[in-house]
């Protein structure tokens, strides 16, 4: 019995156990040719992310010194400096529109008003008034440095609080 047992286990072992051919194949496309045009556009992408992020983190890197630049104690203080000198300038223009700072005449005590004036900016823009008195107006140009025209037209005596 021992035999017969052994012999049928060796007819099944034998046909459960059957080997296949042995085949080497590379993994890697660039070596084997398969999937290659898949492998060659994902190193592409790759290559381009990681430039992509070089060319981020100096376009960061720049701003933040600028920010820091501008958020220093001297450039505080000549930003508000510039903004007063502005804002004195502007008020001076305005006077000036709408007759509050005139010259006496001395000799023949008149009050001469400016009827028109002219600022030019530091950035190349210029702000020009002409005071129209017939039509009481006072028209007021600005043009940019890239040469945009801008009017106001100011009605001098219905302008009032």
């Amino acid at each position: 019995m021992k035999k017969i047992i052994a012999i049928v286990v060796t007819i099944i072992l034998t046909t459960i156990c059957q080997a296949s051919e042995l085949t080497f194949g590379y993994k890697n496309p660039s070596f084997s040719g398969v999937g290659w045009s898949t492998h060659a556009l994902s190193i592409a992408q790759i290559e381009f992310n990681r430039s992509e992020g070089v060319a981020d983190a100096k376009t960061a890197a720049e701003k933040a010194a600028a920010r820091a630049a501008a958020n220093t104690t001297l450039a505080k203080f000549v930003t508000n400096v510039e903004s007063r000198i502005f804002a004195n300038l502007s008020k001076q223009m305005v006077d000036n529109m709408f007759g509050t700072n005139c010259t006496e005449d001395a000799a023949t005590d008149e009050v001469e008003c400016p009827l028109s004036g002219t600022a030019t900016l530091p950035d190349g823009s210029t702000v020009a008034w002409i005071k129209d008195e017939t039509a009481e107006t006072i028209t007021l140009t600005v043009t940019d440095a890239s040469g945009t025209i801008t009017q106001l037209i100011v009605p001098i005596g219905d302008f009032k609080f």
